[in-house]
């Protein structure tokens, strides 16, 4: 974080300022963290309550661990300075918006943001890769996209930062509205409207609305980057005052995909743009991560980036996430697609119709499938038709694990004549048992479940990997 007074920071974050005499003039530069596990010398703690635990009564560990400033909602016999707030995660956004303002009027800052169902850990993660080449970048380790991660991550800039990436999730009609207002995007992305989170939203049309606050609240000089393929986004481009930009295979795309091609070695495609012709070799596995890799070049260009460096940048990306379609060969040459990380309907159709593509009639090959979480009233009808899709793409060998992906095995049981081809089983372990018996060299083994089903540390033992 960029070097503040900590009576600047009290300022503006409305709070009250309690500490060691002359307190207030004290320079603060180090990291903020509502972890105090994570908490270092110099850090600010911010002590959140949450659902599970209060950071109030870890406010002592993050002073042991040299914090130079706690950030509480009532005051705590700590021997660091405080600064009391009626609502702490408040402060963390105002806080945030504060920082990126600060940068914004010092420097030739660039914030870009990206949010859809699917897709925008590795979309962020390509931004990042193409950014980083031209310049200081800040973007978010992992998947911190909601209202205490996003500002978290944004609070990374310092004055020397050229771009800022923000991946933004949401969970409700109005939290992508929030984050966009802490750092507003000049080039704001949106990937696709699916079902992911369709269990909180009610509807696909909430989740649109929801998404579509990417780009409502965007000026005239900036940039509304939104996938062509998909019907809700597109309609986007009428609610933006935005530049729009479209991405995609539709022939509507300003930049264009074509010749699609996924094997078990990455993923290639022809982009058209700007009169161009320009082929992509991905290390990424998955014809769904072309949407991916067209956005984040859509975005860059936005930014005058040129597209041939753009494209440079992601062929030295290796992966596009750890757990996502991350392939690994096992000791006894068994390829693993692990992408157990997340599951919504549309990622989980993505990954078998992947699994069916580099497999080919020379490899046998295996879906391991655990529940797609949070579909609500939707979760049966969507955990069947992925039963009979893996049918319809003729998986080798299903094993369903646990009780609340059982109309995955179901529905696999009902659709043509299969015989023992699916499995269903209770626990990860029983999925191994039963995969080490069957499994042998060349097979290709697509792990695949929401994170809650607990499926990652699976695909790593399969693929010999110490966990």
């Amino acid at each position: 974080m960029i070097g503040l007074p900590i009576a600047d920071i009290a300022a503006a974050i409305g709070g009250r300022l309690i500490g060691l005499p002359d307190a207030a003039a004290n320079v603060v530069d180090g990291d903020v963290q509502t972890d105090s596990r994570k908490v270092g010398p110099g850090s600010i703690f911010f002590a959140l309550p949450g659902q599970i635990s209060d950071g109030h009564l870890f406010a002592q560990s993050a002073a042991d661990a040299g914090a130079a400033l706690v950030v509480v909602e009532r005051e705590l016999p700590v021997a660091v300075p405080q600064i009391v707030v009626s609502d702490g995660l408040s402060a963390l956004s105002t806080l945030a918006r504060e920082v990126v303002a600060r940068v914004r009027a010092r420097g030739d800052l660039k914030v870009v943001a990206v949010t859809g169902s699917n897709g925008k850990t590795t979309t962020k993660n390509m931004l990042q890769a193409i950014l980083a080449d031209q310049g200081a970048t800040v973007a978010p380790l992992g998947s911190l996209n909601n209202d205490v991660g996003a500002p978290l991550s944004m609070l990374g800039v310092d004055l020397d930062t050229r771009f800022l990436v923000v991946e933004m999730g949401a969970d409700a009609i109005g939290d992508v509205a929030r984050l966009c207002s802490i750092a507003t995007p000049d080039v704001g992305i949106v990937l696709t409207v699916g079902l992911a989170h369709i269990g909180k939203f009610g509807s696909q049309d909430a989740i649109e609305l929801a998404k579509s606050e990417m780009v409502t609240g965007l000026s005239a000089t900036s940039f509304a980057v939104l996938n062509a393929d998909d019907g809700r986004v597109r309609r986007m481009a009428t609610v933006t005052k935005a530049q729009v930009i479209l991405f995609g295979l539709d022939d509507a795309a300003e930049v264009r995909a074509i010749d699609v091609d996924t094997t078990v070695e990455g993923t290639s495609f022809t982009v058209l743009v700007d009169g161009q012709s320009l082929q992509v070799r991905l290390h990424i596995l998955g014809e769904h991560h072309v949407t991916n890799a067209l956005a984040a070049i859509t975005a860059t260009r936005a930014l005058g980036i040129p597209v041939g460096k753009a494209i440079a940048s992601l062929e030295r990306l290796t992966r596009a996430e750890r757990w996502r379609m991350e392939l690994i060969e096992s000791p006894d040459g068994v390829i693993v697609i692990n992408d157990a990380y997340n599951a919504s309907p549309d990622s989980m159709a993505a990954a078998l119709k992947t699994l069916a593509q580099v497999t080919g009639s020379d490899r046998r090959s295996f879906a391991v499938l655990g529940e797609m979480a949070e579909l609500g009233e939707f979760a049966n009808d969507e955990h069947d038709r992925i039963g009979r899709l893996a049918v319809r793409l003729n998986v080798n060998q299903l094993v369903v694990v646990g009780h609340n992906a059982r109309h995955i095995h179901n529905a696999a049981g009902l659709e043509g004549s299969w015989d023992g081809e699916s499995i269903l089983v209770n626990t990860s372990d029983e999925a191994y048992d039963v995969l080490c018996d069957r499994l042998r060299r060349g097979d290709v083994v697509l792990v695949k479940s929401s994170n809650s089903a607990g499926l990652r540390m699976l695909g790593d033992r399969l693929a010999g990997i110490a966990t």
